[in-house]
């Protein structure tokens, strides 16, 4: 017998489906993407080129919304303005479930389809009524860091958080120390998104504990404050470092030993795969998500663009995996083509 949870998601999956599978024909169906990331988040940059490029491969139109400074009331205040407008499907990242999931929850209500992104599990997800997942499995990537780190003989770290009411971004350190055998509550950092402050943090942290072996940051905002933090402490390539996702400044960290490697999501993937998704399910009316993801498989134009961009998603019998992949001076040149524009 099903649980009145299973039961639930279902049907709301299902509403979900049909909407999408049964929409009018007439004027281009028109997406919305909604993120946490402030104006000043650079890496949501390659998700923007992904869903225009979506949306010119399957003939419909996507908006991109964000909070400016990154505040996740705007964010949930975004999401209802989602519903209100009746868009044919909204994509979302699950940034804090606890604040956005009414917001959400006003989507589903209107039977809108709904698909998650980025931040968040795939539990998560389903609770919220949401098509799908894409994304990456953030405790198993931690994790894979974290045995990486263990070869090299670290049994100590500190994870640097600069959003610390983020599960996903938990989820990557507690992997992390949970694969080198670490304790997590005393290796965080809550550090915030100001780079100044996240600098001084940093700094503070390792004068006070000078015997830490490693650095784990959970994404470009903590990464590249950081890097200058160990600059101007004498450590720069001394102490063991790791990070989430690519800048300019993470790979030439990575190309001159300045970091061990940096664990990429394949965000193009998290903006590409919603809207093709629900597009699919629109032009072959049709419900059933296997079907969805072996048209997705079989889209020459989808196939050529993973293979353009070094791109490889995990499909499963729902979610969709865009990672982990490490990045390393040895793989470094065909990511780097990229970096920033679609990968």
């Amino acid at each position: 017998m099903q649980s009145p949870r299973k039961t639930r998601y279902t049907r709301a999956v299902a509403a979900a489906l049909v909407a999408v599978a049964c929409a009018s024909a007439g004027a281009a169906d028109k997406y919305v993407l909604i993120s946490h990331a402030p104006d000043s988040d650079s890496w949501w940059n390659t998700i923007k080129n992904a869903i225009k490029q979506a949306g010119e491969d399957f003939g419909v139109e996507v908006d991109y919304r964000n909070p400016p400074n990154g505040d996740l009331a705007d964010m949930a205040r975004l999401i209802e303005q989602g519903a209100a407008r009746n868009y044919n499907g909204v994509i979302t990242s699950i940034a804090d479930y606890d604040v956005l999931k009414s917001a959400m929850g006003k989507v589903t209500a209107k039977k809108i389809p709904l698909i998650t992104i980025n931040s968040g599990t795939t539990q998560q997800s389903e609770s919220l009524g949401a098509i799908m997942h894409v994304g990456q499995p953030e405790y198993e990537a931690g994790k894979g860091a974290g045995m990486k780190a263990k070869a090299a003989g670290i049994k100590s770290f500190v994870c640097v958080d600069h959003q610390a009411t983020n599960d996903g971004l938990m989820q990557r350190c507690k992997g992390f120390a949970d694969a080198i055998g670490a304790d997590i509550s005393k290796s965080l950092l809550d550090t915030g998104e100001d780079p100044v402050t996240v600098e001084s943090k940093v700094s503070a942290y390792l004068r006070n504990n000078p015997g830490t072996q490693a650095i784990l940051t959970v994404g470009p905002s903590g990464a590249v404050p950081t890097l200058k933090a160990l600059e101007k402490a004498g450590k720069y390539g001394k102490i063991w470092l790791a990070t989430f996702d690519l800048t300019p400044e993470i790979s030439a960290a990575i190309k001159n030993g300045g970091m061990q490697f940096a664990i990429d999501q394949q965000p193009y993937l998290q903006g590409y795969i919603p809207v093709a998704v629900m597009a699919i399910m629109k032009r072959d009316k049709t419900t059933d998500i296997g079907k969805v993801q072996a048209a997705l498989k079989a889209d020459k134009k989808f196939a050529a663009r993973l293979a353009e961009y070094g791109l490889a998603p995990a499909y499963g019998p729902r979610h969709i995996g865009s990672g982990p992949g490490f990045v390393t001076k040895e793989n470094i040149g065909k990511v780097e083509q990229y970096a920033g524009q679609y990968r």
